[in-house]
């Protein structure tokens, strides 16, 4: 089979993996499709953790045909038991001639022991076809098995010149209704939303996500078995009061402090919060704590929306991984409060550098997606 059809039919398992965007955490999203003399006899996709892994799906609908096929898969097949069996052992029993997986897993539990399991019994294996596709399905899996923290994603809505709200802290709304549409579906796919105590006093927000309306949903998704994410709140001295909407609404919180005011942490945890404390530097809670803290919880993707204090110390720790920023076409002045607080940046040579990934309009507004250069990251 030519490298064209290989490509094409390891796009069309892409587009499976990507219908469990919302629904696989803390799981990858992988994708799966079978063929035989140019002919798809299945199809597969991992819709939710506990349920059938991608290859197990496509096999199911394959067969007794699936002897002697080709099979595209957007991850390397599994050789571990987990919630289910060993994929590995499923294709090498359905007698599959060939695999090609578009990456290796970066799980210690895999990386390369599912490929060497397939050739060992007969099976020809490739593997990156279509690897920088698969790699931005998954960008907190990979994360957590390479930094040992999850990705972080900043978003962040602004004025033209770069002003969040206003001198007296109004914000809402600086951006259209199509850009904060669009910031559901990044709430939606997240493991996770985090935000400051800050904004907790000052928005009340309820860091939630409403599926319904989201609408490119899969129609082979009940949106009513979608966990909620994490709502994580930073909060050195429990200042965030116990009457706050979050903990009105489904979904666990986690209240990231420092030091345990007794009185504060009872009220908040008869609110169904869970109150953790965190290590302390330079007078904050350690942020690099709290992600490793999150990896271990098996978070894989963070969604920040936090006021500068928070973002500036996320950003200074070289903890935020892509930014997205929303540019709305206003402009409120140098009064107007900014994006990040940098304390101790005085000279261009401290400036933190990113690459630009892309720009482009979201109604009235530019998106534009960043990234911290590689050698600024930790």
């Amino acid at each position: 089979m030519n490298s064209i059809a290989d490509h094409h039919y390891m796009a069309q398992a892409l587009q499976l993996a990507a219908r469990g965007i919302y629904t696989t955490h803390p799981n990858p999203r992988v994708g799966c499709v079978i063929v035989k003399d140019n002919e798809v006899i299945g199809e597969g996709w991992h819709r939710r953790a506990g349920g059938a892994h991608a290859e197990i799906d496509a096999l199911v609908q394959a067969g007794d045909k699936a002897r002697g096929s080709t099979v595209y898969v957007t991850l390397e097949p599994c050789c571990h038991h987990g919630r289910t069996p060993p994929c590995t052992n499923a294709l090498i029993d359905a007698g599959v001639r060939r695999v090609i997986a578009a990456m290796v897993d970066p799980n210690p539990e895999v990386a390369g022991k599912g490929i060497e399991q397939l050739r060992s019994a007969g099976i020809d294996v490739a593997t990156g076809i279509c690897q920088t596709q698969a790699e931005a399905l998954n960008p907190g899996h990979i994360s957590r098995a390479q930094a040992y923290r999850p990705y972080v994603r900043c978003k962040l809505a602004m004025t033209l010149d770069g002003r969040t709200a206003t001198s007296a802290g109004e914000s809402k709304w600086i951006t259209s209704a199509e850009a904060r549409s669009e910031v559901k579906r990044y709430r939606a796919r997240s493991s996770a939303i985090m935000t400051g105590s800050g904004t907790m006093l000052a928005d009340n927000p309820l860091l939630n996500v409403r599926m319904h309306e989201i609408n490119d949903i899969h129609q082979e998704i009940d949106i009513q078995t979608i966990e909620p994410p994490w709502r994580i709140i930073v909060d050195t001295d429990l200042g965030t009061p116990a009457s706050s909407r979050i903990f009105d609404i489904p979904g666990p919180v986690l209240v990231a402090c420092v030091n345990e005011n007794n009185e504060a942490k009872t009220k908040l945890e008869a609110k169904g919060a869970v109150v953790k404390v965190f290590p302390e530097k330079e007078g904050k809670v350690d942020l690099k704590s709290v992600m490793r803290y999150l990896c271990d919880m098996k978070i894989n993707e963070i969604m920040l929306e936090a006021g500068p204090i928070l973002s500036g110390a996320m950003l200074q720790a070289g903890l935020i991984d892509e930014l997205i920023l929303y540019v709305a076409p206003r402009i409120l002045g140098d009064r107007a409060r900014g994006l990040f607080s940098l304390p101790g940046l005085d000279m261009l040579a401290q400036a933190t550098d990113l690459d630009i990934m892309d720009i482009r309009a979201v109604g009235v507004d530019w998106r534009i997606t960043a990234r911290l250069r590689a050698s600024q990251g930790n």
